[in-house]
């Protein structure tokens, strides 16, 4: 999977550990994730998704944090969140929402299965052990997987980043894994700060 990595990603994970801040940081990224997704579904769909969508991802930044302390790199550990995420999305047919296609569901959990199984995570059960208590349910659209036209109905996956993670740089640079964590992170750049806009 291709995804950003910025100096805002690098004070996130630092914020997350500190206290007093890391509660403030969870709850921006919850709304910040809860919004990004919201805005690539179907408009009739969004108010149905949203209280779905706040726990799906309270649950995958339970994971990130999971994936830091097991080792991996700070991009590894967000990409695990991010293929959670398109599980649950492929689950309910929401294929809209999708960053990946479809046909490389499998070859993102094959590349994370020893984090997965660990957890208890699967494809049909994409949060496994760090599913919160209630997860309100939101409507299926299966339709949209029976009859999948990957280049209509899947604008926002990126195909051909299946084996290994590949990091966009705030230049717009691509390289296969995390880019360089800055020496002096500034906590103001994290989600949900003071400073966040």
């Amino acid at each position: 999977m291709k995804i950003k990595q910025t100096a805002r990603h690098w004070a996130t994970k630092q914020a997350l550990t500190v206290p007093g801040v890391r509660s403030v940081t969870r709850s921006g990224l919850v709304y910040l994730h809860t919004r990004i997704f919201l805005s690539k579904a179907d408009p009739s769909h969004r108010d149905e998704r949203e209280a779905h969508l706040d726990a799906l991802f309270a649950g995958t930044i339970d994971a990130y944090t999971a994936g830091l302390t097991a080792g991996y790199t700070e991009a590894e550990a967000r990409e695990i969140t991010h293929i959670q995420a398109n599980f649950d999305f492929y689950n309910h047919g929401w294929v809209e929402m999708m960053e990946i296609p479809v046909n490389e569901i499998e070859t993102h959990y094959d590349r994370y299965r020893e984090f997965f199984e660990a957890h208890d995570i699967t494809i049909r059960q994409p949060l496994g052990e760090f599913r919160p208590d209630t997860v309100p349910p939101a409507p299926k659209t299966p339709d949209k997987l029976d009859a999948l036209d990957p280049e209509r109905d899947q604008p926002n996956a990126e195909g051909g980043y299946a084996d290994d993670v590949y990091v966009e740089d705030a230049s717009g640079n691509v390289q296969v894994g995390d880019t360089e964590q800055p020496d002096d992170v500034d906590l103001s750049d994290a989600v949900g700060s003071p400073d966040d806009s």
